[in-house]
């Protein structure tokens, strides 16, 4: 499940002047919240098809993982640059290169023969994501400049975002069972043959003021450095002392050294380190990556668990994973009118505690277990806490930010996400293997060793939740009113 924020700060650069409103706003708004959910169901999507896939392309448990790390990966850490390129070349050029290759990326993995066909596919899909999602936001702030209007634009982009995860749940589990995998990639050109057949005539171009020099340095550093980084878990599944993981591991911290100090030189750096040195905003992140870790990471065990343990099918996986989301859609509201009385504090630190006890939950699961009493309570939970999590982390992620900043500081919130996603699903990835190799030299049969391992990922998320609640009770501090920015 992947929820991606959708409300700009007032004062984020790509805000235009008041100006005379695009007449075909609304069938813009149509595209841009079809792109949305394109971007956000493919995050959830494939996890239900995985188990699938993996039977009939032969996957090793290693490039299971990487069909997923693949898109979170590449879309995360080229979402920022991707927002530099939509400014600087145009946002509705950009956004149907991002589409058109997108698609073509979706029908290369739809037709995959391989895992390495697979994975390569889904880290084209980020790729073009990482052009399309920035610059479909971009097209929607302008197209709605200001008032009632931009509101409602806005809540419905938001709503569409926030759904997104629990349509790909059902979706994948739909096509999976009654069509096959393939369609849960290839589903993807009925969007784009949309959105570029009717975008063409209803989005209209724009730019940002003024040209700078796109950070390719940077983007490369940071690419190159977080693949190392989450590689060399990969590897420390086999050793952690060889020489490729510590290889590995050492090269990805210094290439993001690498990066830190190229950000600080670069005239117009794609991460300016001010807007995450700031102790708040450190902290808001924080909690970001680590929720992404739980929601990208976790979903795709679950998915295993229920069917390849329980013996559910595609369709009804699905349906019993979406009631996290379900959970969380229900909460949003809620918690979106209690904020303004209780500040954004409370929840930013319960909100992470809430999931982890429902993380806790689900470490009991075991191999001859049901759904109702080892899972469900669980998901309810996560889905809750989630839910209240989720809704201060714009508002903290922007406290105290320059205007020039809010559009970097903004889109860092998803970008902590994915980058928190595909770190999670490397660490659980190592969690599970140990456990299950564990299990299986003590005798345990080949299921009950499968549930050893899923029981030490939901084990790790659950700690890495706690760790994400004391973070922010030690960051996230100041008055009420402070931490709730006017511009947001």
């Amino acid at each position: 499940m992947t929820i991606t924020h959708a409300s700009p700060p007032e004062t984020s650069p790509i805000e235009v002047p008041r100006q005379a409103a695009q007449p075909r706003r609304w069938w813009a708004l149509a595209i841009i919240a079809l792109t949305q959910l394109v971007v956000v169901l493919d995050g959830t999507i494939v996890n239900i098809a995985l188990p699938t896939a993996q039977v009939e392309l032969t996957l090793s448990n290693t490039e299971r993982q990487w069909v997923v790390t693949s898109y979170v990966l590449v879309f995360g850490a080229l979402l920022l640059l991707g927002g530099r390129i939509a400014d600087t070349w145009g946002r509705k050029r950009t956004f149907m290169l991002g589409m058109i290759g997108f698609g073509v990326a979706s029908l290369y993995g739809g037709l995959a023969q391989s895992g390495t066909d697979l994975i390569l596919a889904r880290g084209l899909q980020g790729l073009f994501a990482a052009l399309l999602a920035p610059a479909a936001l971009a097209m929607l702030t302008v197209a709605f400049p200001f008032g009632r209007e931009r509101n409602i634009a806005f809540a419905v982009f938001g709503a569409v975002a926030g759904s997104g995860a629990a349509v790909g749940l059902l979706l994948g589990g739909f096509l999976t069972e009654f069509t096959s995998w393939r369609w849960c990639l290839l589903v993807n050109l009925i969007f784009v043959i949309i959105s570029v057949g009717i975008g063409a005539f209803v989005l209209e171009e724009s730019k940002a003021e003024g040209k700078g020099r796109l950070d390719i340095l940077g983007a490369i550093a940071v690419v190159l450095g977080l693949g190392s980084l989450v590689y060399s878990f990969t590897l420390a599944e086999e050793s952690w002392v060889s020489v490729d993981t510590i290889g590995f591991m050492a090269g990805g911290v210094l290439l993001l050294a690498l990066f830190v100090f190229i950000e600080t030189r670069a005239r117009n750096p794609l991460l300016p380190m001010r807007v995450i040195l700031h102790r708040v905003r450190a902290g808001a992140y924080f909690v970001q990556a680590v929720v992404g870790a739980v929601l990208i990471g976790t979903t795709m065990y679950l998915a295993f668990h229920l069917q390849n343990v329980l013996g559910m099918s595609p369709l009804l996986a699905g349906l019993a994973s979406v009631v996290m989301t379900a959970i969380t859609i229900l909460v949003v509201p809620i918690m979106t009118k209690l904020m303004p009385v209780s500040g954004p504090r409370p929840m930013m630190v319960f909100g992470p505690l809430i999931a982890a006890v429902g993380m806790f939950w689900m470490v009991s699961i075991t191999a001859d277990g049901n759904y109702v009493t080892q899972v469900m309570p669980g998901l309810i939970l996560i889905g809750l806490g989630v839910g209240v999590t989720l809704v201060p982390l714009q508002n903290v992620a922007l406290v105290g930010v320059e205007p020039s900043d809010a559009g970097a500081a903004s889109a860092m919130v998803n970008v902590a996400m994915q980058i928190g996603g595909s770190i999670g699903l490397s660490v659980f990835a190592l969690a599970a293997s140990s456990a299950t190799a564990s299990a299986t030299a003590l005798g345990d049969s080949e299921l009950a060793a499968q549930t050893q391992g899923y029981s030490a990922v939901f084990l790790s998320a659950g700690i890495a939740l706690v760790l994400a609640g004391v973070v922010a009770a030690i960051c996230v501090r100041g008055k009420k009113e402070d931490l709730l920015p006017t511009h947001s």
